[in-house]
């Protein structure tokens, strides 16, 4: 069952008028359309709460996907009351934890700017984030790599959405930064652009990310960790480096 994905057109819709589609093993509820974002590419799915027309609430815990990125489930909090299907609710998400991650995300497109190595793996969650790189043979400092990021963040670049073939990704292979993860093949890919006209980076990913990239805030590198003999892991995290 597809979903109207909302979030994928605009990352800043709280809410949205929906209708309960069905629900499906364990409880999970699938709406007609959500601004739920789910659980993907090493961002977590959205919490908040689906409230009735009669005003009560049911807590969403989790939001996951099904048997594709379209079959969007909004998995409740325990002993929730049972929504019907056809049921009409207000679908309402944690603005403030959604932000912190949208804040997290653009910053890791930034951090693959800064540190131009193929990306092994990645993870946020509402404190910091880590991202892994393949750098064989080379190094890096957390001082040196916080400036270069901040540079970027405090130049407040535009961050946009723009659509592409799959015929112009694969004549542009230097647009993935994932070294063993290949953007879903759905006919038309969505890179995320940062700069005029993409100057500063484009990369095909499926998150929410903030308008500018001084929206993020002040974030640094925590630690850099030796992951293996190519490996390094990168933890990014909200406020100034310590002293």
């Amino acid at each position: 069952m597809k979903v109207e994905a909302l979030f994928r057109e605009d990352s800043y819709l709280t809410e949205v008028d929906a209708k309960v589609a069905a629900v499906v093993g364990g409880g999970g509820i699938v709406l007609d359309r959500t601004v739920f974002y789910a659980t993907s590419g090493g961002q977590p799915g959205d919490s908040g709460w689906l409230e009735r027309r009669d005003g009560t609430r049911i807590g969403i815990a989790a939001t996951t996907t099904g048997e594709s990125k379209d079959h969007i489930i909004h998995v409740p909090d325990a002993s929730q009351p049972q929504l019907a299907v056809g049921e009409e609710v207000i679908a309402r998400i944690d603005w403030e934890r959604r932000h912190r991650l949208m804040r997290l995300h653009t910053a890791c497109h930034l951090l693959s700017v800064v540190c131009p190595y193929p990306v092994t793996g990645a993870s946020i969650n509402n404190e910091d984030a880590r991202i892994d790189f393949d750098m064989e043979g080379a190094t890096a400092d957390k001082e040196e790599t916080t400036r270069a990021l901040m540079e970027l963040v405090t130049a407040d670049h535009p961050v946009y959405i723009r659509t592409i073939t799959e015929e112009e990704l694969a004549a542009n292979p230097g647009l993935i930064k994932s070294k063993n993860v290949r953007p879903p093949s759905t006919g038309q890919v969505r890179l995320v652009c940062i700069g005029e006209n993409g100057s500063v980076d484009s990369q095909p990913c499926g998150g929410t990310h903030v308008r500018t990239t001084g929206e993020i805030g002040e974030v640094h590198i925590g630690k850099i960790e030796k992951k293996g003999r190519e490996n390094r892991r990168f933890r990014l995290r909200f406020g100034p480096m310590p002293a």
